[in-house]
């Protein structure tokens, strides 16, 4: 199987291993070709930074402030490992890879972490503590190694570490990670509409409508046990939110209501990038490897609801339905069992009656309601009467 990779998401993925790091690891460069690409969208080393994960997908993207005040794309990396299923963390040694939305302070880098580089990204959140959630230490680090991590390898590792410590030097205090168990799409809703969690992800989803409707970090708060997000000042741009709100609400009832397979992702224990799938294949070392053989059994699909699209609306020509209709057709001359035609009912029966009241009009009325010349003396003798 051939793995074909975008530029944007191979730049800066040479291997590394513990013993290539030099003393100076920390504060390596960013490399090159990555800070042409934010020069590319507008932004700078500087700018404030976000990180999105995507468990399913295995994938961690940059996001980089841009001069418009939006942030923009930068580069997509792909996660070596991670555990688990899809879901939230619960508690500690579950290792299970959280989801939700975490806040990464700079005394939350660590430059001598045993896995090259690493930050922790903050769980537990209040989120996870309102519902009793327990653990720690969850890092976005080096090696191929998860127990509940975002496993990068070295080389991977140092490159967010590099983004993450210029930013900083920036005028960033913290940044957000958001952590998702896949793309937010309205489809994958559609199809994880049977999940015990759906109702997790749905909170997960007004967070990231929000921040593709507006291109702003959310600003995240718990209430109630649930993730809230607080709206912008402007109404006009909150309307933007609404709007997106509501239409990814929509196209999901809508592929529901066509036919949408519904299914459950499972797991032995977490996944892995097809990346380094393909890398490892050819027997590209990875360095150490949490569970290998666990990848073999790595988001298996299981229908839950088989899909039933809806068959499409049969389109009949104009020619051919003209003729169908026609008075000498078969379909023409076939009716349905009680039907009958207006031009075969029975006339109303008070209709003679009403011909024959016609008949009887006063002459001035029956010309102003044919509006003949008399118009005007009816009027005349109308204002009269309602003179009386």
């Amino acid at each position: 199987m051939v793995f074909f990779v975008p530029r944007v998401l191979l730049a800066g993925l040479l291997l590394a291993t513990p013993a290539a790091a030099a003393p100076g690891k920390a504060a390596a460069p960013i490399p090159a070709a990555t800070l042409a690409l934010m020069q590319a969208r507008g932004t700078t080393a500087s700018a404030p930074v976000l990180f999105r994960a995507y468990k399913k997908e295995s994938e961690i993207e940059v996001w980089k402030r841009a001069a418009s005040g939006r942030f923009v794309h930068v580069k997509t990396f792909p996660i070596c490992r991670w555990s688990g299923q899809l879901g939230p963390k619960r508690q500690s040694g579950d290792r299970q890879t959280p989801e939700g939305f975490y806040t990464v302070a700079q005394r939350q880098m660590n430059p001598n972490s045993r896995y090259y580089l690493s930050f922790d990204v903050g769980y537990p959140n209040a989120y996870d503590r309102a519902h009793g959630s327990t653990g720690s230490a969850v890092m976005v680090h080096g090696v191929c190694s998860s127990m509940g991590c975002f496993a990068m390898t070295d080389a991977v590792a140092g490159e967010l570490y590099a983004i993450a410590r210029e930013a900083f030097a920036g005028v960033q205090a913290a940044f957000q990670f958001q952590s998702y168990p896949f793309r937010m799409t309205a489809l994958n809703m559609a199809r994880h509409r049977t999940d015990p969690n759906l109702d997790f992800w749905r909170q997960l989803k007004a967070g990231s409508d929000r921040f593709e409707a507006l291109g702003e970090e959310p600003l995240v708060t718990v209430a109630a046990g649930r993730y809230a997000f607080a709206p912008v000042k402007d109404p006009a741009r909150e309307a933007v939110v609404a709007a997106r709100l509501a239409e990814e609400e929509a196209r999901t009832a809508t592929l529901v209501a066509e036919g949408s397979a519904a299914v459950r992702t499972t797991y032995s224990d977490g996944g892995q990038h097809a990346f380094w799938a393909a890398l490892s294949a050819k027997g590209v070392s990875l360095g150490e490897v949490s569970r290998p053989e666990a990848l073999a059994y790595a988001g298996q699909e299981v229908v839950v609801i088989p899909a039933h699209p809806r068959p499409a609306p049969i389109r009949v020509a104009e020619a051919v339905w003209s003729r169908w209709i026609a008075a000498d057709s078969a379909f023409g001359l076939t009716r349905m069992a009680g039907f009958v035609p207006v031009y075969e009912t029975a006339p109303v029966r008070f209709a003679p009656l009403v011909t024959a009241y016609l008949d009887t009009l006063p002459a001035l009325v029956r010309s102003d309601l044919a509006g003949l010349p008399g118009r005007p003396a009816v009027a005349a003798s109308r204002e009269v009467i309602a003179q009386r």
